[in-house]
């Protein structure tokens, strides 16, 4: 069971709207930000926190585009990633200070993302204070494929889809890369998954336009229910080994087979 709501977080600009999901109980938890991808607070993102909350964290999903319009938001998100600062890591920052704050919180922080949202999951894996990184078919320009980018980095799990002409190589790569670096992770790539795979998307959130853009980009933007089943379960595998310790309340493992997002 979980308990979700909608929040605030005060940032240097104002106040983010956030939703947030926490298990029952007293806790302490390991806590989670969620980062959305090109389609904003959408219905599945909601229940990727519930999910993540139903494993034993406390998840909170900011809405990177609240206060301006969808495309201003995606001007300026695309130019913080080019530049690896700005407006939009400075609200995940705070987002991930005010989970540490809490008292039902153990302090140790992770961060997921999907497709937009995953590639500024692994961009944050450095330098920004997480203890692991999801990065699911998160994309970045070639010059973040470094081992100077990645020999700080936290651990990082990712996940990528092989019929994913946007990502064609990533996983690969990434974990070359890492595995120079001694950075610890689990990458997989899987055969039959295409692009967003783990996003289980309700039709009215997906404006006509960007379906189609994504399908033309990425290949086959649909779920992908097996490679997502066990997608979550490395992903909550991976968070259990490094968001938690032994006196932490949950069970990391719950939700694994059922813990669908959908």
């Amino acid at each position: 069971m979980t308990r979700s709501t909608d929040l605030a977080v005060e940032t240097a600009r104002g106040r983010l709207p956030v939703y947030f999901s926490r298990p029952e109980g007293e806790g302490p938890w390991p806590g989670v930000v969620v980062v959305h991808d090109i389609l904003g607070m959408t219905h599945d993102l909601r229940r990727q926190a519930d999910w993540l909350a139903g494993a034993g964290y406390l998840a909170a999903a900011p809405d990177l585009y609240s206060g301006e319009r969808r495309s201003t938001c995606l001007i300026r998100m695309f130019r913080d990633a080019r530049a690896r600062r700005g407006r939009t890591f400075e609200d995940i920052d705070a987002v991930r200070t005010t989970l540490m704050s809490r008292p039902d919180c153990t302090g140790r922080i992770g961060v997921i993302g999907f497709c937009m949202g995953g590639g500024f999951a692994l961009l944050l894996a450095a330098d920004h204070r997480f203890d692991a990184a999801s990065v699911n078919y998160g994309t970045a320009s070639s010059d973040v494929y470094t081992e100077g980018t990645f020999e700080r980095a936290c651990p990082i799990v990712g996940s990528y889809g092989a019929q994913d002409r946007a990502n064609r190589g990533t996983g690969d790569r990434l974990e070359r890369i890492l595995t120079a670096v001694g950075v610890d992770h689990d990458i997989r790539t899987y055969p039959e998954a295409g692009h967003a795979f783990l996003n289980d998307h309700d039709p009215a959130d997906v404006p006509r336009l960007f379906a189609v853009l994504g399908r033309f980009a990425g290949g086959d933007d649909t779920f992908h229910e097996p490679s997502a089943r066990d997608a979550r379960e490395r992903i909550l595998a991976f968070f259990a080994r490094h968001l938690r310790t032994s006196g932490d309340n949950g069970d990391a493992s719950a939700g694994a087979e059922s813990g669908s997002a959908s």
